[in-house]
């Protein structure tokens, strides 16, 4: 399970491209942000989880969890970074020991194959898949089903994330690039026609164009990481006030950490199943302490903002 390492910019972009796995249909996107001076949260992860069905949007969780350098999970030194000797062996999709998974999905698999007591699964709506798919040939065949993936164009597709860190773009920069753009389109229009026309832009249009200015230079970026900035706003509809957000049950204030951006639907291609989730801003907000838990879970919060309205 890949994992986007992101904690050390101050702001950044994310784009995508071929060969990232995005784990099952409900978990999009995993960050590894470690925090700087922090011996306990050496070991980070923001672990974002939605759902493929549209009456399931609103259902959006977010977990986080940190371990310190030395801990029962994760060797103390990081893993060497030359790719290791090919060695022709297939490669086995269960663990030696420990719980079995779904050939679907990938969750928990405490169902078998009646047959061959090899194929584990979650459901039996995975079973029945799996089963229509491939296993119904495979299952009486000598072998090690673990050798071979399943494709049920089920899960999310596999990408790599390319990271970098944003230049600032200085504000008079922009101004006087909108400036030449309406010059330039508008030529010699008469003065009362531009005082009408700026009039009449909206909350909204700025908004939007602001969006589109900040992601001009990248505008593939699907995920943006600023922990404690502002995120940026794809609307002016439904921006979460101070009190939207819920305080960390620690008690600590929540603040924002990341968001990922709308152009990750196009490589998520999430209406393969005739099923589609969408958002225009999905922005996660994180206990400003990072409060320790131990070897635990702790679930944050996440703002999901449509594009609905937007010009």
């Amino acid at each position: 399970m890949a994992s986007a390492s992101v904690g050390l910019a101050e702001l950044g972009f994310v784009e995508a491209a071929p060969a990232w796995r995005l784990r099952s249909e409900q978990f999009p996107s995993k960050l590894y942000a470690p925090l700087p001076g922090r011996a306990d949260a050496f070991h980070r992860g923001l672990f974002l989880f939605c759902c493929r069905t549209p009456p399931c949007c609103a259902g959006l969780r977010v977990f986080r969890n940190q371990l310190p350098r030395r801990n029962d999970f994760y060797a103390y030194e990081p893993p060497s970074e030359d790719p290791p000797p090919e060695t022709g062996e297939s490669v086995c999709l269960q663990l030696e020991s420990g719980a079995h998974l779904c050939r679907v999905c990938g969750c928990l698999g405490p169902k078998t194959c009646s047959r061959c007591h090899k194929a584990h699964y979650c459901s039996k709506e995975h079973q029945t898949l799996d089963w229509r798919l491939g296993h119904k040939q495979a299952c009486t065949q000598e072998g090690d089903l673990d050798s071979t993936v399943p494709d049920h164009s089920f899960l999310f597709p596999e990408f790599e994330i390319v990271i970098e860190t944003e230049d600032e773009i200085m504000p008079e920069v922009v101004e006087k690039d909108d400036e030449s753009e309406i010059i330039g389109s508008m030529g010699e229009a008469p003065e009362e026609e531009l005082d009408s026309m700026a009039k009449h832009e909206s909350r909204e249009d700025r908004i939007f164009q602001k969006f589109k200015t900040k992601i001009s230079c990248e505008p593939e970026q699907i995920l943006r990481y600023g922990r404690g900035i502002a995120p940026i706003w794809i609307s002016g509809e439904n921006i979460p006030q101070e009190k939207d957000i819920p305080d960390c049950p620690c008690g600590a204030k929540r603040i924002f950490e990341f968001q990922v951006m709308p152009h990750l639907l196009n490589y998520l291609k999430a209406d393969r199943l005739g099923r589609s989730v969408d958002w225009g801003v999905l922005a996660v907000f994180t206990c400003a302490e990072s409060c320790g838990l131990g070897t635990g879970y702790t679930e944050e919060f996440v703002w999901k903002q449509d594009i609905t309205d937007t010009a």
